[in-house]
C-alpha cells in the first residue's frame, strides 16, 4: 500500500514537472488500436465561448501530434507479448512525435481491462480547529477503512466523492468552511497488480517516463458524457476491440468502474468462423456492411466475398446482409447483457437519470443505440468525444474517446488520496502500528 501511495505520488509530481516544461504525451494502449496525442501547454487558462473553462477542454492546452498504429501483443486489454507491444508503442510515439516537431519524454497511460473492481469506502474525523484544514481532509481519507483486495491488486484510482461536514453533505471541498465533524465516501478501484507492472515495463523499455496511469472507462466516461449527465448519474459504456469498459458518473465523480471481457474483436472473429474468411475480411466486411437489425431489404443485398484459397467455388460466393447480421447480432447481444449485469450490480437502477452513453470504436455498428435501450432498459445515446483545442478530424470518433479523456485528465486530474500529505503513521493499512495510534487517542 505504502509502495503503491509513493510511486502515484511520484507519478503525479512527474507529470506536473512534464506540464511546467510544456509537453506531455498521452498513450491509449487499447487490444485494436495504439494511439499517442502530443499535448503542448501554454498555462493559461482559456474559456470558451459559453464561459465554460476546464470541462470544456480548452483550457491552457492543445494537441500538437496524433498517431494510431494497429496494436500488437494486447489481448483483453493486457500485455500478452512484449515484444511486439513495444514495437507498437514505439511505432505510435516516434510518428506523433514527428508530426509535432518535438521530443516527448512523459506519457500518461490509459488502458483497459486488468480485472477492475469497485469499493466504496467511508471515514469520519473531528475537525482540529474548527476551520478544515488540508491536513483534516488528509486524516478523513486515512480514517476510511481499506478493504482487504487481497494479494496482487493494486489501487489505480481513489477519489473523495463526497464530503460531509456537521450535517451538510454533498460537499465537493470542505477546506476553509467551519464545522466540527468531518466525513468522506471514497471511491477505490483496484486493478490486476501485474497489468499494471507490465505497462510499466512496457513503457520503460520504449525509454519513456511514465507519469500516470488511468483507467481507460474513466477517461471515456470524462470525454463522452456532457456535464449534466455527469451530475445527475449516467453510466457511459466503452465498446473496445478486446473489453467493454464501464463507468458510472455521478456529482462529477466515478462512483463504479467495471470491464467485460468481449468487444469488437469477438464480433469480427465470429464472422471469421461463420463466413470462413480471414480476420482482416471480416473485419472490412463489419465496417462496411454490419449492422444488428435485420429488414426486408437485407435478404435481397448481397454481399461479395473474394478469398485467395485457390478453390473458385469457395473464393468466389456471396452471402446476403441478413445473414451477417444473424452472425453478429447473438455475439452483440451477450455484450450487452454482460453489461446489464454490471450496472444491476452497481444498482444503476436507484440513479435519478439512468441515462447510457455508448462509445468506443465497436459502438458504431448501426441498429447498436436501438438494440442496447432494449436490453439495457434506459434511454441510450450514442457518444463521441468532446472537442478539444488541435485535434485533428480523424481522432474525432468515438474510438477516441477514453485518448481524449486522457488529455482532459493530464489538464484536469481530479483530487485523489495521494495528493493529500498523510501522516506515515496513518497509512490505510490494517497495521498494528495504526491500531496502537487509535487506543492512545481515545483513551
Amino acid at each position: 500500500m505504502i509502495e503503491l501511495y509513493e510511486s502515484q505520488r511520484a507519478m503525479r509530481n512527474m507529470r506536473k514537472a512534464a506540464m511546467q516544461r510544456g509537453v506531455v504525451a498521452i498513450l491509449d494502449v487499447g487490444s485494436s488500436k495504439i494511439a499517442c496525442l502530443v499535448l503542448r501547454f501554454d498555462g493559461t487558462e482559456r474559456i470558451g465561448d459559453d464561459g465554460v473553462g476546464s470541462l470544456a477542454g480548452q483550457s491552457g492546452f492543445r494537441v500538437i501530434g496524433a498517431a494510431t498504429t494497429r496494436s500488437r501483443g494486447v489481448r483483453f486489454g493486457e500485455i500478452a507479448a512484449m515484444g511486439e507491444t513495444e514495437r507498437a508503442i514505439r511505432t505510435a510515439v516516434q510518428a506523433a512525435q514527428k508530426m509535432a516537431g518535438i521530443r516527448v519524454d512523459h506519457v500518461i497511460v490509459s488502458f483497459a481491462g486488468a480485472e477492475p473492481r469497485s469499493y466504496g469506502l467511508a471515514g469520519q474525523v473531528e475537525v482540529e480547529n474548527t476551520m478544515v484544514s488540508e491536513q483534516d481532509v488528509a486524516r478523513v481519507l486515512s480514517a476510511c477503512d481499506v478493504p482487504d483486495f487481497g494479494p496482487g491488486r493494486e489501487v489505480l484510482h481513489a477519489q473523495p466523492v463526497n464530503f460531509a461536514l456537521d450535517h451538510r453533505s454533498g460537499l465537493n471541498d470542505p477546506r476553509g468552511q467551519i464545522g466540527q465533524s468531518l466525513a468522506t465516501d471514497m471511491h477505490m478501484l483496484t486493478v490486476n497488480a501485474q497489468a499494471i507492472q507490465n505497462i510499466a515495463h512496457c513503457v520503460k523499455r520504449c525509454d519513456l517516463e511514465l507519469a500516470g496511469l488511468a483507467s481507460s472507462a474513466y477517461a471515456s466516461g470524462i470525454s463522452a458524457l456532457v456535464e449534466d449527465e455527469q451530475e445527475l448519474g449516467s453510466a457511459c459504456i466503452d465498446m473496445g476491440g478486446g473489453t467493454t469498459g464501464v463507468s458510472i458518473f455521478m456529482k462529477k465523480h466515478m462512483i463504479y468502474a467495471d470491464a467485460v471481457q468481449m468487444g469488437g474483436n469477438h464480433v469480427t472473429s465470429d464472422i471469421s468462423m461463420g463466413l470462413q474468411i480471414p480476420m482482416a475480411m471480416a473485419e472490412r466486411i463489419k465496417t462496411f456492411y454490419g449492422g444488428v437489425v435485420a429488414t426486408g431489404m437485407d435478404d435481397r443485398e448481397m454481399i461479395e466475398i473474394s478469398g485467395d484459397t485457390g478453390d473458385w467455388h469457395h473464393d468466389r460466393r456471396q452471402v446476403s446482409r441478413a445473414e451477417l447480421i444473424g452472425i453478429m447480432r447473438p455475439r452483440v447481444e451477450e455484450i450487452l447483457e454482460e453489461v446489464r449485469s454490471c450496472l444491476d450490480a452497481a444498482g444503476f437502477d436507484h440513479m435519478p437519470s439512468q441515462q447510457i452513453v455508448l462509445t468506443g470504436a465497436a459502438s458504431q455498428i448501426p441498429g447498436l443505440d436501438g438494440l442496447a435501450s432494449r436490453i439495457l432498459g434506459s434511454q441510450v445515446r450514442l457518444g463521441r468525444p468532446m472537442r478539444v483545442h488541435g485535434l485533428p478530424q480523424a481522432a474525432t470518433g468515438p474510438g477516441f474517446a477514453s485518448a481524449v479523456g486522457m488529455c482532459l485528465f493530464a489538464a484536469h486530474p481530479q483530487d485523489e488520496w495521494w495528493d493529500f500529505e498523510i501522516p506515515v503513521d496513518k497509512y490505510p493499512a490494517r497495521s498494528l502500528k495504526r491500531a496502537v495510534k487509535w487506543f492512545r487517542d481515545n483513551w
